[in-house]
């Protein structure tokens, strides 16, 4: 979620949204830039704030995925609410997360001495991407479940670059981290330096950033559609013994994944679910 400190009311919308994955993070790219700049994920959808008096609500329906988009059915609600402290609203409802007894993310306004496991401090942008969203809980499980570190690290669709993080935390050399959002990039960037990690890259781009070069991992949390589109060349780009971790899809399309990226000649190793979502481990033998 983003904060904003805007002293006048704020309009909430509200959008419900069958199904909520992936539209639910498309619909929030597009009203951060109709001038939206606080989001939640909810359950059924998402929530959007924003500053009453510069945000022409006519586009909302007119000028996203709402307009034209036949994949899904949503119920859309507008609300004014007088000014609140929403910095404050928000810092108490961010919990940090714990990924099993291995791992607390957390941020700034959070006491640190409170953990007594391996931490990372996010300055959170957007809810998704901060570890409380169920594919990056999976992803960093995963992760810290392996034995050993890897020397070259790519992180595609970084995100607030949680997985970036953790692969340098526990020994990686050298980690290239990827976003098609600049905010994501800089986010990356901002909470690589909160964390004093030194052998992050980020940088802003596409899946043609990675032609020619070589991982040890790849971790890719997206969406089944775009993971699809990317593996002939996430398989190009793994050394041999090199390992691909994705997620980003329903447990409902685990097996449609699996069978897909086994006929390109990477191995299944693991299947990992967390609330309807899964993660899937390959490795290239």
């Amino acid at each position: 979620m983003l904060k904003t400190n805007k002293m006048n009311d704020t309009l909430l919308i509200s959008v419900d949204l069958t199904p909520r994955y992936p539209w639910g993070e498309i619909l929030i790219t597009e009203l951060a830039e109709l001038g939206f700049d606080a989001f939640e994920e909810t359950e059924t959808g998402i929530k959007a704030y924003g500053s009453e008096d510069k945000i022409n609500t006519n586009l909302i329906e007119s000028s996203t995925i709402l307009s034209t988009n036949q994949e899904f059915k949503f119920k859309l609600t507008k609300e004014i609410i007088p000014f609140q402290n929403w910095n404050a609203n928000w810092e108490a409802n961010f919990k940090p997360v714990f990924i099993e007894d291995k791992l607390a993310i957390f941020a700034p306004f959070h006491d640190k001495s409170n953990f007594k496991v391996l931490t990372i401090e996010i300055q959170p942008q957007m809810s998704f991407g901060t570890g409380h969203h169920q594919t990056t809980y999976l992803m960093s499980n995963s992760l810290l479940d392996e034995k050993k570190s890897f020397k070259k690290v790519l992180d595609m669709g970084t995100g607030t670059g949680v997985l970036a993080i953790l692969a340098e935390k526990l020994g990686s050399e050298s980690i290239l981290a990827i976003d098609i959002e600049d905010w994501s990039v800089e986010n990356t960037k901002e909470n690589a330096k909160r964390n004093q990690c030194e052998k992050i890259t980020a940088k802003h781009g596409d899946i043609d950033l990675i032609v020619g070069l070589k991982f040890d991992l790849i971790l890719a949390n997206i969406n089944k559609n775009v993971l699809k589109l990317h593996m002939n060349t996430y398989v190009n780009c793994l050394e041999n013994q090199g390992k691909l971790f994705i997620s980003g899809f329903f447990e409902s399309d685990a097996q449609e994944m699996i069978s897909f990226i086994e006929k390109l000649g990477l191995k299944h190793l693991k299947t990992l679910t967390k609330e309807t979502w899964a993660q899937s481990c390959f490795i290239n033998n």
